[in-house]
């Protein structure tokens, strides 16, 4: 069993914690994403999100949101196990798991200053249900510098191609 993550929180949580630092004039960035082996460019990507605004929370999807998006060998790693390892990083301030399709219902309660993914995603690609949340919410949407050649699906194909793992 994991020890206590002080870094994830509850939705009601992470909301008073948003609150707290809107009232001191702080920024927030936001992003989110399945993280089921941290990898070179999930590393590159956090860092550089954070340093937009004054804390970073990151929405890790659930165990059964990865499967609906993955299949049903994913994920490799439990939830507590992929926020566990996210926590460990500086760069990560704040995690909130969430279970549903999209995260359209965490952005209009959260209301970040900035939402962010990597430069393989587009205007177009985001879900409409958390795009007009975005907006609604005056947020800022940036697209952040994508290293090529870093996937989870191609680590754990290297993995099979190697031979798997004992």
């Amino acid at each position: 069993m994991l020890p206590d993550n002080p870094k994830l929180v509850s939705l009601a949580a992470m909301v008073e914690v948003r609150s707290q630092l809107r009232a001191r004039g702080g920024v927030l960035v936001m992003t989110n994403g399945c993280f089921d082996l941290l990898h070179s460019g999930h590393l590159y990507f956090l860092q550089q999100a954070r340093k937009l605004g004054d804390r970073l929370l990151v929405a890790v999807n659930s165990d059964s949101s990865v499967r609906a998006l993955k299949g049903p060998g994913r994920p490799v790693q439990s939830e507590s196990e992929r926020a566990f390892a996210l926590a460990a990083l500086e760069c990560v301030d704040h995690l909130v798991i969430f279970t549903g399709p999209n995260l359209a219902g965490e952005i209009t309660a959260i209301r970040p200053d900035i939402y962010t993914k990597a430069g393989d995603y587009s205007l177009d690609r985001l879900h409409a249900g958390e795009r007009a949340a975005l907006e609604a919410g005056g947020a800022k949407i940036r697209f952040l510098p994508f290293l090529e050649g870093f996937s989870t699906t191609s680590l754990i194909q290297k993995i099979i191609r190697a031979g798997g793992v004992d």
